[in-house]
C-alpha cells in the first residue's frame, strides 16, 4: 500500500532552500541527520497533463486566499511573479533563495482534498 509521495526540489543552494522552507514557509520538519532537513507537506493531490516526450514534473503550492499568502510572502520578503487569472485559478510564481521557482496558486476547481 502506497502511504505518501516524496517530493525533490533541486537547488543550486540547498541550505538556503531549506531554511526557506523552514524559516519563511514554517513547514514541520525533521533532521534526518546532517541537517538535511525531511520537510511535512500539507495535503496534496497530483493531475496527469499530457505531454510530448517524456515530459517534466511541476510542484505548485496551493492556498485557499490568495491575496492573504502573497501578501504574507511579500510581507517576508519573497518575490512574487505578477499574478495571472487562469480561469482555473489564480497563480503566480514564488522564488526560492536558491534560484529556483515554486508555483503557487489558488484553485477554483474542486479539490481533490475534499473527496
Amino acid at each position: 500500500m502506497i502511504t505518501g509521495a516524496h517530493v525533490i526540489v533541486y537547488s543550486r543552494d540547498a541550505e538556503a532552500d531549506r531554511a526557506f522552507f523552514r524559516d519563511v514557509l514554517q513547514y514541520p520538519h525533521v533532521d534526518a541527520g546532517g541537517g538535511w532537513l525531511i520537510f511535512k507537506l500539507p495535503p496534496a493531490e497530483v493531475a496527469v497533463h499530457p505531454a510530448e516526450g517524456a515530459g517534466t514534473h511541476e510542484l505548485y503550492l496551493m492556498c485557499d486566499d490568495f491575496n492573504a499568502t502573497v501578501n504574507d510572502l511579500k510581507g517576508k520578503g519573497v518575490t512574487c511573479q505578477p499574478v495571472s487569472d487562469e480561469g482555473w485559478g489564480l497563480l503566480t510564481s514564488i522564488r526560492l533563495p536558491g534560484g529556483g521557482h515554486l508555483g503557487l496558486y489558488e484553485p477554483r476547481h474542486p479539490k481533490a482534498t475534499e473527496l
